[in-house]
Order: C-alpha cells, then structure tokens, then sequence
C-alpha cells in the first residue's frame, strides 16, 4: 500500500531542479552548497518525471518551458504516479502571464516563483513548504486506499491522460493535444492505451461517456437533447443511435427500463 510518506528531519533533505538553463543550475547549486540540502538535476520534464520516481526528492523545482518534455506535461505526469504525487512542487518560469501561473497552481504546484528571482527568496520558500510538507505528512493518519486496489494497473502516462478526458468529458481535446499534454506522441499514447485497458484512446472515451450518459438518464430529469450535450455527442439523434447499438435499446427505454421495472417485455 503506498502512503504518505513523513519526511525525517534527521536525513538529508534532497531536491529535485528540473530546468535547461545551465546557468540556473549553477546559481542554485552555488547558493546551496552551503547548506544541508542535497541538489539533483535533471534537464527536461521526462527526466526530471524519471529523477523523481526513483530518488523519491523531498521537493522539486520545476521550470515550465523547456524541450521534449515541458513542465505542465511533468506535473501531470507527477500527479498521476502514486509514487511522486505527494511530492512538492515548485514552479520556477520567466514568463510572466497570468493564465500560466494559474494553470501551474491548477494543475498541482504548491507555488510559483518568477524569474529572475531572489535566490534568497528561492530558499525561503523552500524551507515553508518543507516544513509544511512534513507536518501535511505527520498529521495524515490514514491515505486514501485507491491506489491499494489496483496497484501498477495502468501506467503515470495513461492515468494523467484518463485525469485530462475525464475532467471535460464533453469537449475533450484532440490525439495529437492530449499527447503532448503527458509529454508523450500519439502513436506512444495509443499504444499504452491498448496496452493497459484494451482499447484505444478514443474507445475508452466513448465508453467513460456512455457511463456518464446512464448515469445521467437513471439519476437526473435531464431530457435527452440535455444528456447528449453533457456527454458530448450533442446531436440527439446521433446520441440516441450510438446509445441503441451499444446498449441494444434506446435512451428513453433505457431511462423507463429503470424507473418501471415491472413493465419490461
């Protein structure tokens, strides 16, 4: 059962530095030499995704623009490992955008700090969210059991994919978009798919929308026009045609089928 694990203030504090910038790396590593905290560098989002899963960093820095694999990829890709989800994560960009800081703390990142920055600053906040991270640690008696359940069944990759479809269902992004979202290509994506739930991409999308959709018709007054929007088909008639040969009777029937039991054929 994987849980929480409680940094131990005894140890050597490691952190993770995810960022191309070779003079960066210098600045932060000059800057911590002096102090008990052990630096680890990695120089795109898959190597520093890779870095953390073994090494298990105490926090990690993590710069959003860089090649092969960016920062917000990275972070999906932390988030939807059991092993590194709990880890800290710092954003450390030179952009200056709003929408892109939002989209870091939206997508997991305890803070996010603005180049160029104080290094000063760098070790402040640091140290806040260690010490928050330990006590956040200590206090948790128990973690949720879910990733008790099926442990290792699918892999980081297609779980932060299954996050991005399932959180707009409706309005999901194209192949190519959900690829380079968890820092990986089309081909790669849909052969994990096949791999670990036996289906494409788009199959189990169609599937997670029929279980919203009888879900919808067993629970709600929505009418079927209603339904259809909110699973994403939005035409009725092809939403009704597409529910009939997966389900063998119509929405309608299906949401009678359920409300009057005894009267099925």
């Amino acid at each position: 059962m994987n849980r929480p694990t409680v940094p131990n203030a005894s140890r050597q504090v490691t952190l993770l530095l995810v960022d191309d910038s070779p003079d960066l790396l210098s600045l932060l590593a000059d800057f911590l030499r002096p102090t008990r905290w052990r630096l680890v560098v990695a120089f795109d989002g898959q190597e520093g995704y890779q870095k953390a899963t073994v090494l298990q960093p105490d926090l990690i820095l993590l710069d959003v623009r860089m090649p092969r694999t960016d920062g917000f990829a990275a972070i999906r890709l932390l988030k939807a490992d059991s092993r590194t989800r709990n880890i800290p994560v710092i954003f450390l960009s030179g952009a200056k955008e709003i929408e892109e800081r939002l989209t870091g703390l939206r997508l997991g990142a305890v803070d996010y700090i603005s180049k160029p920055f104080s290094p000063e600053e760098v070790m402040v906040r640091i140290g806040i969210h260690l010490d928050l991270h330990r006590r956040q640690a200590a206090e948790a008696v128990t973690e949720e059991e879910e990733d008790a359940l099926q442990p290792g069944a699918v892999s980081s990759t297609v779980a932060a994919a299954m996050h991005i479809l399932r959180q707009d269902i409706c309005q999901a992004p194209s192949l190519t978009d959900l690829a380079h979202q968890v820092g990986t290509n089309e081909r790669r994506l849909n052969a994990l798919f096949r791999k670990e739930t036996g289906t494409t991409v788009f199959a189990w999308l169609r599937e997670q929308r029929f279980v919203l959709a009888c879900e919808l018709l067993a629970d709600t007054e929505l009418d079927i026009q209603q339904v259809s929007d909110q699973v994403g088909y939005g035409n009725a008639a092809n939403f009704t045609t597409m529910f009939k040969e997966r389900f063998g009777v119509t929405p309608s029937d299906y949401r009678r089928s359920l409300r009057h039991p005894d009267h099925q054929d």
